[in-house]
């Protein structure tokens, strides 16, 4: 009969052990299933504005159905066609019911570009839009742009966006961080192989540094320049699907 009972027992326990199991599957699959959410931008920007008009960039964050109140950034960068290098980044003001806002103004015509950089959720998104500002670029700067696109296409892949997060100063023989945000279709780009070649002008030789994925379509990597100067970065982008695209940028490295 004692035999019999701890037999029973003994069955018990491994239902329960089994159920309990299953239990903590349901609710990791559950986990899984809530982390898979899209993280979307709304980026509200007029078509059109007048010359010194006073102009509200806003972006309304959402993850899934819920509004994300406590992004952890979002920027504005916005730049004159043609003109990326000079771009200006601006801070957002949190408006607590996950619109993110903030004004700005022009100081001629022209036709300007502009992302929302956001962050949150461990994402990252930068959705683009553009404005035209009084009657916009007259023909000459059209014609300008077109020659000036002509001669420096890197051949991107349509619809590929990459953004280099250029550091400010950078010291020789310090740690830096230097980190680029990918976006194919207005989506993240993930898995990508992503390397930066780095050299200075006139030297032959050439660092090439691993990224890392961090937040979705961010990839980063800290490296140490052991010279003063002009660098030239070049990001290197491939994936399995056939990607293979690059970009430069200069850096100055200071003693």
């Amino acid at each position: 009969m004692k035999r019999k009972l701890g037999v029973l027992l003994l069955v018990l326990i491994i239902g329960l052990l089994a159920a309990c199991g299953n239990k903590d599957k349901i609710e990791e699959k559950d986990q899984a299933t809530e982390e898979l959410k899209p993280l979307e931008v709304e980026f509200i920007v007029p078509e059109k504005a007048d010359l010194g008009e006073k102009i509200q960039l806003k972006a309304v964050v959402t993850y899934g159905e819920e509004k994300v109140k406590d992004a952890d950034e979002v920027k504005f960068e916005y730049w004159e066609s043609g003109k990326q290098g000079e771009s200006t980044m601006v801070e957002s003001t949190n408006n607590d019911d996950g619109s993110y806002t903030t004004e700005v103004t022009f100081d001629h015509d022209g036709v300007y570009e502009m992302y929302a950089h956001t962050t949150a959720k461990s994402m990252h998104t930068m959705p683009k839009k553009s404005i035209t500002i009084g009657d916009g670029a007259s023909a000459t700067h059209e014609e300008e742009h077109q020659d000036h696109a002509e001669g420096h296409d890197h051949g991107h892949n349509e619809g590929l966006s990459m953004h280099f997060m250029k550091p400010g100063a950078i010291k020789a023989n310090q740690e830096t961080e230097l980190a680029v945000h990918l976006q194919l279709d207005n989506e993240p780009l993930t898995n990508a192989r992503v390397r930066y070649e780095i050299y200075k002008a006139g030297s032959e030789k050439h660092d090439w540094v691993n990224t890392e994925e961090g937040a979705t379509g961010e990839y980063k990597a800290s490296h140490s320049f052991n010279l003063d100067g002009t660098h030239t970065i070049v990001i290197h982008v491939e994936n399995d699907s056939g990607l293979h695209e690059h970009e430069e940028h200069l850096v100055e490295i200071s003693k």
